[in-house]
């Protein structure tokens, strides 16, 4: 069986560390998608239908295949939504 040399190319590029930028703690979230203005709604729904379902992953599968089985038209009203909290987050950073 052969091993490979390592190259000191690659040696230099891995010691060559680029410090991270500071994030800024005051710096305001993005507003949500309407991906995530309607899995608010279906995580509520899909508690009530499903109460003993506690996992994450299984609520998060349900609602991804939801949203992808959803028409343009049945995804207006969330569309609508999370761009009017962008228009609500803009006004307010404004003031």
């Amino acid at each position: 069986m052969k091993s490979r040399a390592r190259s000191s190319g690659a040696d230099s590029r891995l010691s060559v560390r680029k410090s991270k930028a500071e994030k800024d703690p005051n710096k305001p979230k993005r507003p949500p998608s309407a991906f995530f203005v309607f899995m608010e709604e279906f995580r509520k729904d899909y508690k009530e239908k499903h109460p003993n379902v506690k996992q994450v992953s299984v609520i998060g599968k349900a609602g991804g295949d939801k949203w992808k089985s959803l028409s343009d038209a049945e995804k207006a009203p969330f569309v609508s939504k999370s761009k009017s909290e962008v228009n609500d987050e803009d006004e307010e950073g404004d003031e």
